[in-house]
C-alpha cells in the first residue's frame, strides 16, 4: 500500500510536509520520500529505504535542509518515489498510489515512440514513472491526468508538484481518497484526513471520483469535476485506514465498532467470560461486540512496541512470525481457567492468528473463540496494491477450498463457498477453525459490512470478499 501528502504555503512548508507525511507511516514500510520547490532553489528531492527504521529518523537532515514553499511527500510498500520528471511539460515531481494491471501493454504502446523506462531490480517498471510517461502523451497535464485515469487498468490516485502550483487527482472510481485541508497559511492534499489536524488544517473537501484540483497557497481550483460512479475500497475502513481517519464522512473507528456490534448480534451461541481484540486492529470491533453483548471487555495480552518499529521486520516469514509472537506479553490473571473471545481484523494466512491463540492456550486459555471484523478473503486485490506480495493461493481460504475438493480453487469453484448460509460456507469455516487451533470460528457477513458503512453496496468495491466487480 502507500500513502502520500503535500502542502502548499506560503512561509516554508517543509515542516508541514515532514510530519504529514509521517502520519502515513502505516500505510507503508519500505520507501519514502519528499519533493520540494521554491522560486529561490528550484526543486530538492531525497528518497530513502525505511525498511529498518523510521520515517522520522530517515528524514531528520532533510527537515532541516530541504526548503520550498510546496511540496509533496510519500510512504510505500513499492516503487520509490516522488520521481522527478523533466518533459515538455516542463520539471515536475509526481507521486502515485494504486495499481496498474495493464503495464505491459501500456510500456509497449509508449515505447514506440523511442521513450524508454528504468527498470527496478526486479524487473518490473515504476509504476510512477509510468503514470509521468503517459501524462507526457499530451499537451498539457489536465489531458494527460484524465488520459491516464482512462487507459489504466486498477487504479491510480496521484499529486503532482509543479512551479504553479500541485496538481491532486483521484483515481476514476474513486478506489482511494484524495482530502484536502486548509489553513491561514495554505493548503494541503493527502490520503488521510486526520494527518493535517494536528498540523492546523481543517477541513476543506474531499475529492470525488475522478476529480482532478489544482492548488497552491492562495486556493484550490477545480479542473475536472467529479463522476458520479464511485467504488471505494471497504477494505479501507476494515483494515489499512488509521482510527481517527474518516472516508467519504464515515469514520473509521466508528464503522469498525458498528461491525463489531453485528458480529455479536448474530452471535448467540457462546458466552466467554471475556471480549478482547487482537492489538491494535481488532480492539474497535471488541469494543463494539463487548458493548451490543453486554460480555466484560479485557486486555488479556498486550503488545509490547516500545523499541519495536513496524518498519523493523526481516524479510523472511517464519522470523517475522517469531517476532510478532515474541512482541506478546499475557496478562495470566485475565487468561488463566477463561473462556475467551478474542476479535481480529481480517484473516490472510492464518499463521499470526494460530501462534496467537496457541499463545493463549499455553498461557491458560481454557477456550479462545475468534470472529473477524470482515468477511472471508476469497481473492487477492486488483485494483490496489495491497497484497502483491500474496498470491491468491497463500489465502487461507483458497488452500482449505483446494484441500476440500481435493483439486485447485478455481474461482468458479470459490463462488460455491461465499454464500454464508450454505453448507459449503460452514465447512469451509469448520475446516479453517479446525486446522488454526481455535475453539469457534465466525466471521462477519458481507452483508452486514456494506449495512455497516451507510453507504449504498453500487458505491463500494467488495471485490476480495465477492469477486464481483
Amino acid at each position: 500500500m502507500g500513502g502520500f501528502f503535500s502542502v502548499a504555503s506560503k512561509e516554508d512548508c517543509v515542516f508541514d510536509l515532514f510530519f504529514g507525511t509521517d502520519f502515513h507511516s502505516h500505510l507503508g514500510t519500505r520507501r519514502a520520500g519528499l519533493a520540494v520547490y521554491s522560486k529561490e532553489y528550484g526543486f530538492d528531492k531525497a528518497i530513502h529505504n525505511i525498511e529498518n527504521a523510521p520515517f522520522r529518523t530517515k528524514f531528520f537532515s532533510e527537515s532541516n535542509s530541504m526548503h520550498g514553499n510546496m511540496g509533496i511527500g510519500c510512504i510505500s510498500d513499492f516503487e520509490a518515489q516522488p520521481i522527478l520528471i523533466r518533459s515538455h511539460h516542463g520539471t515536475f515531481a509526481i507521486t502515485t498510489v494504486g495499481k496498474i494491471n495493464n503495464i505491459n501493454e501500456i510500456v509497449s504502446e509508449i515505447i514506440k515512440g523511442s521513450t524508454h523506462f528504468f527498470e527496478m531490480q526486479n524487473g518490473e517498471i515504476n509504476q510512477t514513472e509510468l503514470v509521468a510517461a503517459i501524462i507526457n502523451q499530451k499537451d498539457n497535464f489536465i489531458d494527460g491526468i484524465r488520459y491516464a485515469q482512462e487507459i489504466i487498468d486498477g487504479s491510480v490516485s496521484m499529486l503532482i508538484l509543479t512551479p504553479k502550483g500541485i496538481y491532486a487527482a483521484r483515481d476514476k472510481l474513486g478506489r482511494t481518497p484524495v482530502v484536502i485541508g486548509e489553513k491561514e497559511d495554505g493548503y494541503c492534499a493527502c490520503f488521510e484526513s486526520f494527518s493535517y489536524l494536528n498540523l492546523g488544517y481543517r477541513d476543506y473537501k474531499e475529492l470525488g471520483p475522478g476529480e482532478v484540483v489544482v492548488f497552491d497557497a492562495e486556493g484550490v481550483k477545480t479542473l475536472v469535476a467529479p463522476g458520479k460512479d464511485m467504488k471505494i475500497c471497504t477494505f479501507l475502513w476494515v483494515y489499512y485506514g488509521y482510527p481517527s481517519s474518516s472516508y467519504e464522512g464515515l469514520s473509521v473507528e466508528h464503522m469498525r465498532n458498528i461491525c463489531g456490534q453485528l458480529l455479536a448480534r448474530r452471535d448467540t451461541d457462546v458466552r466467554p467470560d471475556i471480549v478482547a481484540g487482537v492489538p491494535d486492529s481488532g480492539i474497535p470491533h471488541a469494543i463494539g461486540y463487548s458493548n451490543e453483548s453486554k460480555i466484560q471487555f479485557a486486555r488479556p495480552f498486550v503488545k509490547y512496541t516500545p523499541t519495536w518499529a513496524r518498519s523493523f521486520m526481516p524479510t523472511n516469514q517464519a522470523k517475522r512470525n517469531l517476532i510478532a509472537k515474541m512482541k506478546l506479553i499475557a496478562i495470566h490473571e485475565l487468561i488463566e481457567d477463561k473462556s475467551l473471545l478474542l476479535i481480529d481484523d481480517s484473516i490472510v494466512r492464518g499463521t499470526q492468528l494460530r501462534e496467537t491463540t496457541d499463545f493463549l492456550y499455553e498461557s491458560g486459555a481454557k477456550e479462545v473463540h475468534i470472529r473477524l471484523g470482515c468477511p472471508p478473503l476469497f481473492y487477492s486485490c486488483k485494483y490496489l496494491n495491497f497484497s502483491r506480495s500474496t498470491s491468491e493461493m497463500e489465502l487461507i481460504t483458497r488452500r482449505t477450498i483446494a484441500e476440500i475438493e481435493g483439486k485447485e480453487a478455481t474461482n468458479e469453484l470459490v463462488q460455491e463457498y461465499i454464500n454464508p448460509d450454505s453448507e459449503k460456507y460452514q465447512l469451509l469455516l469448520d475446516k479453517i477453525c479446525k486446522q488454526l487451533h481455535f475453539t469457534s470460528l465466525k466471521y462477519l457477513r458481507v452483508d452486514d459490512m456494506i449495512s455497516a458503512t451507510g453507504l449504498p453496496a453500487e458505491k463500494l468495491c467488495t471485490y476480495c470478499w465477492t469477486g464481483k466487480e
